[in-house]
């Protein structure tokens, strides 16, 4: 039978000089000066309170951060996003314009030298847009 371990969990947010750890499970608070240190110190408190070693449960960390940096975030994502369509795109219609001057006969090296890629680009590209054999 495997031992179920118990799992607490650490809300941590930064207050002046120093990150306050809240142990919602045993409703006490500790602080740490770095960042790197929540996890000892969050791990010392609940050892203390509740009389276990430090490695004998589960903790689950989590960082409260202002909203404001939330939203930072979240549209930093969305530009993300938006960005690798735009890629996506500009890699379809680079395809689509080595295809076409394939398709008008061009070598692939005046293609490449036209386009500003090497002729080996060219062919790859020329190459992604071939239809795929069924």
């Amino acid at each position: 039978m495997v031992a179920v371990m118990d799992t607490y969990h650490a809300s941590v947010e930064r207050d002046g000089r120093f990150w306050l750890i809240r142990i919602r499970e045993i409703d006490r608070s500790t602080q740490a000066r770095h960042l790197r240190e929540v996890d000892a110190m969050a791990r010392d408190l609940i050892a203390v309170m509740r009389d276990v070693e430090p490695d004998s449960f589960e903790l689950v960390v989590s960082h409260r951060l202002p909203d404001s940096v939330h939203a930072h975030l979240a549209r930093a994502e969305k530009l993300r996003v938006e960005s690798d369509l735009a890629k996506s795109r500009a890699a379809e219609e680079s395809r689509a314009a080595v295809r076409e001057l394939v398709d008008a006969g061009l070598p692939l090296r005046d293609i490449g030298q036209l386009l500003g890629i090497s002729h080996q680009r060219a062919a790859q590209l020329a190459a992604d847009t071939e239809p795929k054999a069924s």
